[in-house]
């Protein structure tokens, strides 16, 4: 898999078990994308093919599309993915793409991943299954029949809040065994549990923030990026503050963030991604649209919204 190397991103090889080799590239502000539709929920790629221009001028180190952000639970496998395809296209090499290919069927996963590595990603997000409530051990037998059906660098994703199922530390261990299995986003804001990832896994594992308002302490603890929602509306800001965390350097990351602090709050004042959505077509980098069951930002909500964009430097016209 051929992919555009810039200066300030991880490189490390992965030998997979079938003889392919994957060059993997992941740190700092990775953005988890919104997916831009018209009204009635239709897919507009003039607003991505904006977005993706979007990120690339303002520093975003990566682009995380069709993820939970990016609604995929309302997108047919189709739609999902000719969305990945478009996106690298669009990159065209000059951002990182991870594509979102989780579900909480183990062969839709497979099927999505299996398209993404085809379109040419540099890595598959794969959130755990949700509804469903697997194991453990269950857990680990989905993750390892994706790794072991698709041979492209994969990233477990932990978000028990939204998919009632929680991916501990002693089996993300076992998974990172696998050596396609490069990462974990990591969404509790649990800093005891990012240790003990940190302590099992070591330095042959990425953990990544998948929770804005405790990112900053995650990558100053040992954290490599953070997959983040703050970063559609707050890119450049977003990669100022990994690169200074990434780097050490609390003061100016600290600075940073009690810009953005209210912000990271506010964008989850509704379930994500209503307010992102809402505050990007308020920038004029994407139209209204939003598929049901997700409705748009209560007219309660807007002026709150506003105002944590301001407080960020968010320039809206």
């Amino acid at each position: 898999m051929d992919c555009l190397v810039s200066p300030g991103w991880r490189q490390y090889h992965v030998d997979l078990y079938l003889d392919v080799e994957i060059l993997v590239m992941f740190q700092g502000s990775m953005v988890a994308l919104v997916t831009p539709m018209r009204e009635g929920g239709v897919i507009d790629e003039d607003s991505l093919q904006r977005l993706i221009d979007f990120h690339v001028e303002n520093r975003s180190d990566a682009l995380v599309a069709v993820g939970t952000t990016g609604e995929s639970a309302t997108l047919n496998e189709e739609e999902h993915c000719h969305l990945i395809r478009r996106t690298v296209e669009m990159a065209a090499g000059r951002i990182p793409v991870i594509a979102g290919t989780g579900a909480n069927s183990t062969r839709e996963a497979i099927d999505l991943t299996h398209c993404a590595y085809q379109a040419g990603v540099d890595a598959c997000l794969l959130v755990t299954p949700y509804y469903n409530k697997p194991t453990q051990e269950g857990l680990y037998q989905h993750h390892k029949a994706v790794a072991e059906a698709v041979p492209v660098a994969q990233i477990l994703y932990n978000v028990p809040g939204r998919t009632a199922v929680d991916l501990l530390p002693a089996t993300v261990e076992r998974l990172a065994a696998i050596d396609n299995i490069i990462g974990i986003k990591e969404a509790t804001g649990d800093m005891n549990r990012a240790r003990e990832i940190l302590d099992r896994c070591g330095d042959r594992f990425e953990l990544y923030s998948g929770d804005d308002a405790t990112a900053m302490e995650l990558l100053l603890l040992g954290g490599q990026g953070n997959i983040s929602v703050t970063a559609n509306v707050a890119p450049a800001a977003m990669h100022e503050m990994c690169a200074a965390a990434l780097a050490g350097d609390r003061d100016t990351a600290a600075a940073i963030n009690a810009r953005l602090e209210i912000l990271h709050r506010t964008l989850f004042i509704e379930s994500n991604p209503i307010p992102v959505k809402w505050a990007l077509h308020e920038m004029g980098l994407i139209p209204a649209g939003i598929r049901l069951p997700l409705t748009p930002l209560a007219n309660e909500y807007h002026d709150i919204v506003r105002q944590a964009l301001s407080q960020a430097g968010v320039i809206v016209p």
